[in-house]
């Protein structure tokens, strides 16, 4: 079996070493990817200073350059939020823009860089708004070259106007741990079919 990489972009709004549902989801789903021979790290990204922009690199003490090198060194990106005021977090917001200046990089065969790459999605909150995240995250990822598999997102919703998170929870609902399965399986498995087999080359 093919051994493959992860890596988990925790865009939790709640620096290190704070407790975090977003942080607590994303490992559970590598833990998942392990089972599949799929190595993981994680980046809780509010510990960084990336700055707003859409280049690779914005200069000025910006920490995004070593992170978007290990986004590009792994088969597999998962983003993994909070939602509030029902949308995803400012920062998942900004490392999708941050990921915009991809769609201008090309491999020796004319492909954008992230072709071949697997990309899935974790939410996490008290309110609605998962299936419009997930959306959201999956339109962009796209659009920057990622493929996504079948079932490739995981999320809970606590119970609407009620406190209480994720990382409060005695277990892991079974529905979550089974999506969290789920989610980890498929990717795995579409990372090493476009391993084994690329997107064609760009014509012309």
């Amino acid at each position: 079996m093919t051994s493959l990489t992860a890596l988990a972009l925790t865009c939790s709004l709640k620096p290190s070493p704070a407790p975090s549902s977003s942080d607590l989801i994303a490992d559970q789903v590598l833990e998942e990817l392990r089972a599949h021979d799929v190595t993981g790290d994680k980046i809780r990204l509010v510990d960084f200073d990336i700055r707003p922009g859409v280049e690779a690199d914005m200069g000025d003490g910006d920490q995004w350059p070593r992170i978007r090198q290990q986004i590009l060194d792994a088969d597999i990106l998962l983003i993994s939020t909070p939602t509030w005021l029902g949308q995803m977090s400012s920062v998942a917001k900004r490392a999708l823009e941050r990921l915009d200046a991809e769609l201008s990089e090309t491999d020796d065969s004319g492909r954008p860089i992230l072709f071949g790459k697997v990309a899935i999605a974790a939410v996490v909150g008290n309110e609605d708004g998962a299936h419009a995240i997930v959306a959201s995250l999956f339109q962009a990822l796209n659009d920057c070259g990622y493929t996504i598999p079948a079932q490739g997102c995981t999320y809970w919703n606590g119970e609407a106007m009620t406190p209480g998170d994720y990382n409060d929870l005695d277990s892991v609902p079974e529905a979550v741990a089974s999506t969290n399965a789920t989610a980890a399986r498929n990717a795995a498995h579409l990372a090493r079919t476009l391993r084994e087999q690329q997107y064609p080359a760009a014509e012309g």
